[in-house]
Protein backbone atom coordinates (compact mmCIF):
# COMPACT_ATOMS: atom_id res chain seq x y z
CA UNK A 1 0.00 0.00 0.00
CA UNK A 2 1.44 3.40 -0.97
CA UNK A 3 1.46 6.37 1.37
CA UNK A 4 -1.45 8.05 -0.41
CA UNK A 5 -3.72 5.04 0.12
CA UNK A 6 -2.47 4.59 3.68
CA UNK A 7 -3.30 8.21 4.51
CA UNK A 8 -6.70 7.83 2.89
CA UNK A 9 -7.50 4.67 4.86
CA UNK A 10 -6.31 6.08 8.19
CA UNK A 11 -8.01 9.45 8.01
CA UNK A 12 -10.80 8.93 5.50
CA UNK A 13 -9.48 11.71 3.30
CA UNK A 14 -8.96 11.17 -0.40
CA UNK A 15 -5.57 12.49 -1.47
CA UNK A 16 -5.59 13.67 -5.05
CA UNK A 17 -2.91 12.43 -7.42
CA UNK A 18 -0.79 14.77 -9.54
CA UNK A 19 -2.78 13.69 -12.59
CA UNK A 20 -6.05 14.58 -10.87
CA UNK A 21 -4.71 17.98 -9.83
CA UNK A 22 -3.61 18.73 -13.39
CA UNK A 23 -7.21 18.26 -14.52
CA UNK A 24 -8.44 21.15 -12.38
CA UNK A 25 -8.56 24.67 -13.79
CA UNK A 26 -9.11 28.10 -12.25
CA UNK A 27 -10.73 30.60 -14.61
CA UNK A 28 -10.74 34.15 -13.27
CA UNK A 29 -12.85 36.89 -14.82
CA UNK A 30 -11.71 40.36 -13.79
CA UNK A 31 -14.14 43.13 -12.95
CA UNK A 32 -15.57 45.33 -10.21
CA UNK A 33 -18.45 44.36 -7.95
CA UNK A 34 -21.58 46.48 -7.68
CA UNK A 35 -24.55 47.27 -9.90
CA UNK A 36 -22.99 50.43 -11.34
CA UNK A 37 -20.18 48.40 -12.91
CA UNK A 38 -22.23 45.56 -14.43
CA UNK A 39 -22.30 46.90 -17.99
CA UNK A 40 -18.92 48.61 -18.05
CA UNK A 41 -16.11 47.63 -20.42
CA UNK A 42 -13.82 46.84 -17.49
CA UNK A 43 -16.24 44.08 -16.42
CA UNK A 44 -16.01 41.98 -19.56
CA UNK A 45 -14.28 39.26 -17.52
CA UNK A 46 -17.36 38.93 -15.31
CA UNK A 47 -19.66 38.97 -18.34
CA UNK A 48 -17.76 36.19 -20.13
CA UNK A 49 -17.80 33.99 -17.01
CA UNK A 50 -21.54 34.61 -16.65
CA UNK A 51 -21.92 33.30 -20.21
CA UNK A 52 -19.82 30.22 -19.41
CA UNK A 53 -21.86 29.52 -16.28
CA UNK A 54 -25.14 29.86 -18.16
CA UNK A 55 -24.03 27.52 -20.95
CA UNK A 56 -22.95 24.92 -18.38
CA UNK A 57 -26.09 25.40 -16.25
CA UNK A 58 -24.28 26.36 -13.04
CA UNK A 59 -24.80 29.34 -10.75
CA UNK A 60 -22.39 31.48 -8.80
CA UNK A 61 -22.30 31.41 -5.02
CA UNK A 62 -20.68 34.04 -2.85
CA UNK A 63 -17.61 32.64 -1.11
CA UNK A 64 -14.42 34.08 0.34
CA UNK A 65 -13.00 36.86 -1.86
CA UNK A 66 -15.39 36.24 -4.72
CA UNK A 67 -18.33 34.59 -6.42
CA UNK A 68 -17.58 31.01 -7.47
CA UNK A 69 -19.20 28.48 -9.81
CA UNK A 70 -17.95 24.99 -10.65
CA UNK A 71 -18.60 22.54 -13.47
CA UNK A 72 -17.07 19.48 -15.10
CA UNK A 73 -16.41 18.95 -18.79
CA UNK A 74 -14.75 15.94 -20.44
CA UNK A 75 -13.17 14.79 -17.19
CA UNK A 76 -11.88 18.24 -16.25
CA UNK A 77 -12.97 20.39 -13.31
CA UNK A 78 -13.43 24.10 -13.89
CA UNK A 79 -13.65 26.69 -11.12
CA UNK A 80 -15.01 30.06 -12.27
CA UNK A 81 -14.04 32.97 -10.04
CA UNK A 82 -15.30 36.56 -10.07
CA UNK A 83 -13.20 38.34 -7.41
CA UNK A 84 -15.01 40.59 -4.95
CA UNK A 85 -11.85 42.53 -4.13
CA UNK A 86 -12.33 45.18 -6.82
CA UNK A 87 -10.06 45.21 -9.85
CA UNK A 88 -6.92 46.64 -8.26
CA UNK A 89 -6.70 43.84 -5.67
CA UNK A 90 -7.60 40.91 -7.95
CA UNK A 91 -4.36 39.11 -7.13
CA UNK A 92 -5.47 38.51 -3.55
CA UNK A 93 -8.45 36.44 -4.69
CA UNK A 94 -6.47 34.63 -7.38
CA UNK A 95 -3.73 33.60 -4.93
CA UNK A 96 -6.25 32.49 -2.29
CA UNK A 97 -8.23 30.23 -4.65
CA UNK A 98 -5.13 28.94 -6.36
CA UNK A 99 -3.78 27.78 -2.99
CA UNK A 100 -7.14 26.62 -1.64
CA UNK A 101 -7.83 24.37 -4.63
CA UNK A 102 -4.17 23.43 -5.15
CA UNK A 103 -4.21 24.52 -8.78
CA UNK A 104 -1.05 24.58 -10.87
CA UNK A 105 0.03 27.93 -12.29
CA UNK A 106 -0.27 26.61 -15.84
CA UNK A 107 -3.93 25.77 -15.18
CA UNK A 108 -4.92 29.34 -14.43
CA UNK A 109 -6.54 31.58 -17.05
CA UNK A 110 -7.24 35.27 -16.43
CA UNK A 111 -10.02 36.85 -18.50
CA UNK A 112 -9.72 40.61 -18.88
CA UNK A 113 -10.39 43.67 -21.03
CA UNK A 114 -7.73 45.23 -23.26
CA UNK A 115 -7.84 48.75 -24.69
CA UNK A 116 -4.94 47.96 -27.04
CA UNK A 117 -7.07 45.51 -29.06
CA UNK A 118 -9.96 46.39 -31.35
CA UNK A 119 -13.41 45.81 -29.94
CA UNK A 120 -14.47 42.17 -29.91
CA UNK A 121 -11.10 40.75 -30.92
CA UNK A 122 -9.74 37.84 -28.90
CA UNK A 123 -6.12 37.33 -27.93
CA UNK A 124 -4.76 34.58 -25.69
CA UNK A 125 -1.19 34.65 -24.42
CA UNK A 126 0.85 32.30 -22.24
CA UNK A 127 2.61 35.16 -20.43
CA UNK A 128 3.38 38.85 -20.68
CA UNK A 129 3.41 42.19 -18.94
CA UNK A 130 0.41 43.81 -17.28
CA UNK A 131 0.22 46.33 -20.11
CA UNK A 132 -0.94 49.05 -17.73
CA UNK A 133 -3.88 46.97 -16.46
CA UNK A 134 -4.17 47.34 -12.68
CA UNK A 135 -5.83 43.97 -12.18
CA UNK A 136 -3.04 42.17 -14.02
CA UNK A 137 -0.45 44.22 -12.13
CA UNK A 138 -1.79 42.99 -8.80
CA UNK A 139 -1.95 39.37 -9.98
CA UNK A 140 1.64 39.59 -11.16
CA UNK A 141 2.66 41.02 -7.79
CA UNK A 142 0.80 38.43 -5.70
CA UNK A 143 1.93 35.45 -7.81
CA UNK A 144 5.42 36.93 -8.24
CA UNK A 145 5.45 36.01 -11.93
CA UNK A 146 4.23 37.03 -15.38
CA UNK A 147 4.08 33.38 -16.42
CA UNK A 148 0.32 32.88 -16.36
CA UNK A 149 -2.14 32.59 -19.23
CA UNK A 150 -4.43 35.45 -20.00
CA UNK A 151 -7.41 35.87 -22.32
CA UNK A 152 -7.66 39.47 -23.43
CA UNK A 153 -10.95 40.68 -24.91
CA UNK A 154 -10.56 43.83 -26.97
CA UNK A 155 -12.65 46.80 -25.88
CA UNK A 156 -10.97 49.24 -28.29
CA UNK A 157 -9.22 52.49 -27.47
CA UNK A 158 -11.72 55.11 -28.59
CA UNK A 159 -10.86 57.72 -25.96
CA UNK A 160 -8.85 60.93 -25.80
CA UNK A 161 -5.58 61.34 -23.92
CA UNK A 162 -5.97 60.98 -20.17
CA UNK A 163 -9.48 59.51 -20.43
CA UNK A 164 -8.68 55.79 -20.32
CA UNK A 165 -10.17 55.27 -16.84
CA UNK A 166 -13.41 56.97 -17.87
CA UNK A 167 -13.54 54.84 -21.01
CA UNK A 168 -13.08 51.42 -19.37
CA UNK A 169 -15.40 52.34 -16.52
CA UNK A 170 -17.96 53.59 -19.02
CA UNK A 171 -20.84 51.46 -20.29
CA UNK A 172 -20.96 49.74 -23.67
CA UNK A 173 -22.48 51.71 -26.52
CA UNK A 174 -25.69 50.43 -28.10
CA UNK A 175 -23.72 49.13 -31.08
CA UNK A 176 -21.20 47.33 -28.84
CA UNK A 177 -24.00 45.82 -26.76
CA UNK A 178 -25.57 44.43 -29.92
CA UNK A 179 -22.27 42.96 -31.14
CA UNK A 180 -21.56 41.37 -27.74
CA UNK A 181 -24.51 39.04 -28.29
CA UNK A 182 -22.39 37.24 -30.90
CA UNK A 183 -19.00 37.68 -29.25
CA UNK A 184 -19.91 36.25 -25.84
CA UNK A 185 -20.76 32.69 -26.98
CA UNK A 186 -17.50 32.58 -28.96
CA UNK A 187 -15.58 33.79 -25.93
CA UNK A 188 -17.25 31.21 -23.70
CA UNK A 189 -16.00 28.36 -25.91
CA UNK A 190 -12.42 29.31 -25.03
CA UNK A 191 -12.79 28.17 -21.42
CA UNK A 192 -13.47 24.43 -21.97
CA UNK A 193 -11.00 24.45 -24.86
CA UNK A 194 -8.26 25.76 -22.55
CA UNK A 195 -8.83 22.83 -20.20
CA UNK A 196 -9.22 20.09 -22.79
CA UNK A 197 -7.22 21.09 -25.88
CA UNK A 198 -4.53 23.07 -24.04
CA UNK A 199 -3.40 26.66 -24.34
CA UNK A 200 -1.41 26.34 -27.59
CA UNK A 201 -4.26 24.70 -29.50
CA UNK A 202 -6.77 27.14 -28.05
CA UNK A 203 -4.58 30.06 -29.14
CA UNK A 204 -4.38 28.67 -32.67
CA UNK A 205 -8.14 28.18 -32.80
CA UNK A 206 -9.36 31.46 -31.32
CA UNK A 207 -6.70 34.18 -31.58
CA UNK A 208 -7.86 36.87 -33.95
CA UNK A 209 -11.38 35.45 -34.14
Amino acid sequence: MDLRNLFSNLFGIKVKTKDELMKKFLIVGLGNIGDKYINTRHNIGFKILDEVAEENKVTFETEKLGDVAKFRFKGRSFILLKPSTFMNLSGKAVKFWMDKENIALENILIVTDDVHIDFGCIRLKAKGSAGGHNGLKDIQEKLNTQQYARFRFGVGGNYSKGRQADFVLGEWSKEETSLLIERLPTSAKIIPSFGTAGLANTMNTFNGK
